[in-house]
């Protein structure tokens, strides 16, 4: 039930006014970086700043079109608007490859990414499901369910392949947490095909936080390992050697199984048995993910593969592979304290081109050369504000909906804010994922602009709703 209100009576003005800081902050800094002086104009479309321009029309455009509809149609229609980007998302895998990636819908510079529009599709449906759930008394198919809203669009944007947004996927998980989603049924499913009784350990301390605890850090120190490792050989038996991958399960194995008896004699009372027995379990489960992920890591491309060697030191090549990294963070340092000015980036400029694609997965260089540490400061705390704000929005909600959707949008942000700017101090691998509101190009621009503008509405109209 509605009451009829004024259209921005309840709006969010200090998010939308630094949205829309942000997008002038954007705009002026792609028009310095990419600037050529026989095309002075701002407004010429023949250039990347114009277009920019008219990306910006057509995203606030598409802003207001969803701010003026009722909010009830996003969670009304929520299947309907998910299932149309994941047919997006399966038909962008017949079109013809730009730059190694099936990726884009349309002609030329017209076309979009329908895999920026995945993550509002995405958020809508997982907030509808999660909204209209009792989590309380959540079972397993709740949980896979969930999960599965998320894992469809990730597997699609993998085949494309799109590497950093299918890390951006991964936010959802945070959301998942937040709404108190847990993976306990699942377990305990899993637990219930052994032939012991494991129901009454899991109720104990040990069980509901040890256990996941041990079983993210094995996940972390194997898949670790095996990184940096590329096979481990081991002699048995009088000379037979077992190589390669499979060496490294066979040695896993054997580790699991001595850990296993050692820990059953060590510990004499059942309930200890019991939770040996679980994290020994645990151990097996995780290394063979370790595995998997080793596994699914030698199927990258081969610059894929470089770019996370690069970030996990192990190898270093500053001239090559890591070109990009190095001299995005040497326009960054060239930025002193307050900069170089305005125009006056050379290390990032277009024209120099000692930084790629730096008015769009790294303009955060030009903007750092040009403002120095001081300008990046005012940068990142505008970014930090927003996703307060919208945090606090998503507190204040009354329909667990709208609160779901703004913590997807709020870790959404997040990734791509944290991501770029880390990719610009070498603090990421080099992914390709833009900087909200501030790089250049049409999808991005347009998909976090209705993302934002539909939180503003849900926002706008929290206190008609009630649940």
């Amino acid at each position: 039930m509605r009451k009829n209100d004024s259209l921005t009576g309840n709006l969010d003005w200090p998010l939308l006014i630094a949205i829309l800081t942000l997008m002038f902050m954007g705009l002026m800094t792609v028009y310095s970086v990419a600037f050529d002086p026989e095309h002075p104009s701002i407004f010429d479309f023949s250039q990347k700043y114009g277009k920019q321009v008219m990306w910006l029309g057509i995203s606030l455009f598409l802003g207001t079109l969803v701010f003026l509809i009722d909010s009830d149609i996003y969670r009304k229609f929520a299947v309907p608007i998910y299932l149309s980007v994941i047919a997006m998302l399966v038909i962008v895998l017949f079109m013809p490859e730009v730059n190694g990636a099936r990726a884009w819908l349309g002609i030329g510079s017209m076309g979009i990414q329908p895999a920026e529009f995945a993550k509002i599709g995405t958020a809508i449906l997982l907030a509808r499901y999660l909204g209209s759930t009792n989590l309380r008394s959540q079972d397993k198919m709740t949980v896979l369910i969930a999960n599965g809203i998320i894992l469809v669009p990730m597997a699609l944007i993998l085949l494309q392949p799109d590497a950093g947004t299918f890390i951006v996927f991964t936010s959802f998980l945070f959301v998942l947490y937040r709404e108190g989603v847990s993976y306990d049924p699942i377990i305990l499913a899993l637990l219930n095909l052994l032939p012991m009784r494991w129901l009454h350990f899991k109720q104990t301390w040990l069980g509901s936080h040890f256990i996941p605890i041990l079983f993210v850090v094995i996940f972390i120190s194997v898949t670790t390992l095996l990184l940096s490792q590329e096979t481990i050989a081991i002699e048995m038996f009088g000379g037979l050697e077992v190589e390669g991958k499979w060496g490294m399960v066979f040695f896993l194995g054997i580790i699991s199984l001595v850990a296993y008896f050692l820990m059953r004699s060590i510990f004499a009372r059942r309930d200890r048995r019991r939770a040996a027995t679980i994290a020994i379990i645990g151990f097996v489960l995780a290394s063979g993910l370790a595995l998997v992920v080793q596994l699914g890591f030698d199927e990258l491309a081969p610059h894929q593969k470089e770019r996370i060697e690069l970030v996990l030191g192990l190898r270093e090549d500053p001239d090559g592979d890591d070109y990009n990294r190095n001299r995005a963070m040497a326009a960054v340092g060239s930025g002193g304290l307050f900069g170089k000015g305005y125009r006056n980036a050379s290390v990032s400029s277009v024209r120099t081109n000692h930084v790629p694609e730096s008015e769009t997965d790294f303009i955060f260089c030009p903007f750092a050369e040009e403002w120095g540490f001081a300008g990046t400061i005012v940068l990142v705390f505008i970014y930090l504000f927003i996703l307060l704000r919208i945090i606090m929005i998503a507190e204040r909600q009354k329909a667990a909906f709208n609160r779901i959707y703004a913590y997807a949008v709020a870790m959404i942000l997040f990734y791509h804010f944290a991501i770029n700017i880390g990719m610009s101090i070498e603090f990421m691998p080099v992914i390709g994922i833009p900087l909200p509101f501030f790089s250049y190009g049409g999808s991005s621009m347009m998909s976090f602009s209705i993302m934002l503008f539909i939180l503003l509405k849900l926002d706008s109209q929290r206190k008609d709703v009630l649940n």
